[in-house]
Parts: structure tokens; sequence; C-alpha cells
């Protein structure tokens, strides 16, 4: 039956008021860094934001790579190639030598507040820069008595096959990812440097957190204070030098707010999984932690007993070491989503 004009014209006011509504309700925001928009090597509560969001908000994000200009030369790039905002934010910075992460931001989510959960959506992720650079100095990665000397490599990167061309003969698939996505820790803890990983996230170092993945923060302080930083185009499991295939990249990322959805410790899935994650000094805690996490998810979310989901883990789910070099250690347990056939 046709509709009367009248009935034609209530249901485009109708239409036109819920797309006014659902484009009112989330923005896409840009972030890039400057001397303005970065931290340089922390997590701190009292922190001023770069950005303010709400929850539901795409935020189109760069990054730097985590290394000084010095380094970079030092591999062999020449000083020209170096990113001007890299430069530019060295400048603002009395010892530039500092190895330390520079984070973009911290965004600020309205209406966060302590006993949240933070969802951080990765929409896609890309390079921003045609190099990556590892390296080792004295002192650095699991195998610091073996190695008590400097190396630095220069890595091209090729986003048209997807590679990064470590030698003649060696092509490592590019897997994109942040190194460092956290939020700021309890205020009484102060300022955190962003080098050892905790119940915040930061420097985390979990390969599987590409284009696809949502990671999931608790929250400690009102408005989150995220912030998002050291670019990898890849890593091994381990990152047993202290660096992987450092580079700058950009993002679209979304940033979801989950109101008193507690956790214990940062969670994340991808299309294929479901991840636990612990960070300790010690290795073996570390497993223990995201053991425990996971025995957690699967009471919590799929209604199992703890002995069910105990024996569950042992027959399915996978530990993985994250990283070794980091201070505190990682392990994350991942669970295959497609075991869960109902």
């Amino acid at each position: 039956m046709p509709l009367r004009p009248v009935q034609r014209r209530m249901v485009l006011a109708i239409v036109f008021l819920l797309s006014a509504m659902a484009s009112s309700a989330a923005e896409t925001h840009r972030l890039v860094p400057t001397p303005g928009t970065v931290t340089w090597g922390y997590f701190e509560a009292g922190k001023s934001p770069a950005l303010k969001v709400r929850s539901g908000d795409t935020v189109q994000v760069e990054t730097l790579a985590a290394i000084s200009s010095p380094y970079w030369e030092a591999a062999g790039l020449p000083h020209d190639q170096v990113q001007p905002a890299l430069l530019e934010i060295e400048r603002e910075r009395k010892d530039p030598w500092d190895i330390a992460h520079i984070l973009t931001g911290p965004v600020y989510v309205e209406g966060a507040e302590p006993g949240d959960t933070l969802e951080v959506h990765m929409l896609s992720v890309e390079l921003a820069f045609p190099y990556a650079i590892n390296f080792f100095a004295p002192g650095g990665g699991f195998l610091s008595d073996e190695f008590p000397y400097s190396h630095y490599r220069l890595v091209p990167l090729d986003p048209g096959r997807k590679i990064a061309k470590f030698s003649d003969h060696i092509e490592i698939h590019l897997r994109p990812y942040f190194g460092v996505m956290g939020v700021a820790p309890p205020p009484e803890l102060g300022r955190l440097g962003s080098g050892a990983p905790w119940i915040h996230g930061g420097n985390m170092d979990n390969k599987e957190l590409v284009e696809g993945s949502t990671l999931y923060l608790p929250v400690h302080v009102k408005g989150a204070l995220f912030s998002i930083g050291d670019g990898h185009a890849g890593q091994g499991d381990g990152e047993v030098s202290g660096t992987a295939l450092e580079t700058s990249l950009r993002a679209n990322i979304q940033l979801r707010l989950h109101k008193d959805a507690r956790l214990r410790w940062p969670r994340a899935e991808t299309p294929t999984h479901y991840i636990t994650m612990g960070f300790h000094e010690n290795l073996e805690e570390a497993a223990k932690l995201a053991l425990d996490g996971m025995l957690d998810y699967l009471e919590q979310e799929k209604h199992m007993s703890r002995a069910e989901a105990y024996v569950l883990a042992s027959d399915a789910v996978d530990l993985h070491i994250t990283q070794l070099v980091d201070g505190r250690k990682g392990v994350h347990a991942m669970l295959p989503k497609k075991i869960f056939v109902k």
C-alpha cells in the first residue's frame, strides 16, 4: 500500500533524524605526533590529554618509531631522510639520545571511570615510513652477556609486496602492529616508564594485535588516557634482541567504553582467538597470570566451572612467550574460537 504524502514526509523525517543521531554519535578524529601531542617514555594519571573523544569515535592516528634520530643515522639512514616530525620533537627535548617510546596521546575518552573497560579495535594498520631498524646495545636484549656491544641494522620495507628486505636472501612477511598501547596507571603509582608492561597495558609487544584485532584495557583513571606508539613492522615472539622491526605506523582505531566491566589484566581477541596476558619479572609467574586470566575468561564469558576451564586450557590453549626483554616478561594465552561449535 503506497504511503500518503504526510506519511512519506514523516518517514523521511525519521530517517533523517536517525541518520543525524548516528552521525553525531560517532566522530572521526585525526591525531599526529607533534611536540604537543606526544608523551616521551611514560604513562601518568595527571598527563593532559592531546585529544578528547566519545565512546564509539574513531581516531586516525600516526606514531613514530621508538628510536631517536642518532640511532637511525648509526644504522645508515641519511639525516635528510629522518622523519621531520621526529626531528621536530627531538628539538623540544633536552636529551634526544635517551631511548624511550614516543607515544602519541594521551586520548581522553569521555565518561570513562575507574572500573570500566576500554575497547581498542584496530580497524586498519599500515606503514608510515619505508624503513625499519633493529639494534641492540650493551646490557640490552635477552643474551646481553653474549653481545656486550652495539649493532644496528636498517631494513627496507616493501608495502606493495608486504615484506621486509632483511637481506638479499631473507624476506620477512610484514605484520604491522603497535608494541605499546595502554592507559594511565592508578594515580597513586605516579609516573610509570613506558619500558615495562603491566596492568595498564603499555609495552606489551604482543604481535597478535594486528589489523582486525581488539584490545581490552582496564581503566584506572577518569578519561582512561589512552596512548599508543612503538610501531613494529614485524616481530618474533620473545623480541630477543630488545627491538623488533621498529618503524612508524598509521592506523584507524575505534575506542569504545564498557561501563563497570572490570578487568584485572589486559585481554584481546583476533578474528580467530581469544587472548589473555600476564606480565611479571619472573617468566613462570607471567605464565600463571596469563593462564589464570584465561580461566577467568572461560568462567565469566563461557560459563564454565573453573575445573572444566582448567582442563580445556590444557587441551586447547597455547601459551606463547610475548617478550623476554621489557623488564616484566610477557606470556599470552591463546584460545581458538573455532572450538566453540554452538
